[in-house]
């Protein structure tokens, strides 16, 4: 059994690439749309492009971690889905202030945007260098409404866009919750380790369900060999006298 799980393969995710579109995107909106007049004091600059930062930032850092701390990467995803829903609703709020709703879901407008999809990555050795090429293509594919001088068509998008990020982050944290059911946490992993040690020390036998190795147990008949699987595996040997 590996101590440490997988970890820092973030580059890969749908949620990252969206994240990262999102940021540049952040930072063009606030360049281009708010200025001394509707932002006197860039207090909504400031917010709007942290709550960016802060999504994309704790999807890399949950990942990070997850080598040593399931419980850690699944609280740091969730906290990067919250950081691009307080954003969201920034975005919302920039609409409304220009008595403009957002885009009906089912408008070609927004099935537009809806619709484009991601490429699927394919990183060599370079991986810095291919993960950016890949990142600024994906970015590319939005361009046609980011880009725009209209701030109600870009506003429309990010919308869209945070959507999907955070579509894209429930399915993340629904499979983390599951790795987490079937692997257990890092400590749940030491402590398995731990007892396998000591099986092998005690020059236990086999479990005869399982064969993984045994430990001896107490209970109120006495001693037994116990699977180091309990509680998945409740193999049991008797111990001789």
């Amino acid at each position: 059994m590996s101590i440490f799980g997988k970890s820092g393969g973030y580059r890969k995710l749908n949620s990252f690439a969206f994240a990262t579109v999102i940021q540049l995107g952040t930072w063009r909106f606030c360049e281009k749309f708010l200025n001394r007049t509707n932002d006197p004091c860039g207090r909504q600059f400031d917010q709007m492009t942290q709550a960016a930062r802060s999504g994309r930032s704790n999807i890399i850092e949950g990942s990070e971690h997850a080598a040593t701390s399931k419980e850690t990467e699944m609280r740091l995803t969730d906290a990067a889905k919250a950081s691009l829903g307080e954003l969201h609703g920034d975005f919302e709020m920039w609409l409304l202030k220009l008595r403009q709703p957002p885009w009906k879901r089912a408008s070609p407008e927004a099935q537009a945007v809806f619709n484009v999809e991601l490429d699927t990555p394919a990183f060599t050795d370079d991986i810095p260098h291919d993960s950016a090429v890949y990142l600024l293509e994906q970015a590319k594919k939005f361009s046609p409404w980011l880009n725009s001088d209209d701030s109600i068509t870009v506003a429309n998008a990010m919308f869209i866009l945070i959507t999907r990020a955070i579509g894209a982050l429930n399915h993340q944290i629904e499979a983390q919750g599951e790795a987490f059911k079937e692997e257990g946490g890092f400590r749940e992993k030491l402590t398995a380790i731990r007892v396998e040690a000591r099986a092998k020390q005690e020059d236990a036998p086999v479990c005869p369900v399982c064969g993984k190795p045994m430990t001896q147990r107490k209970s109120a008949r006495g001693a037994f060999w116990g699977c180091t699987g309990y509680p998945e595996c409740k193999g049991i040997r008797p111990v001789n006298p």
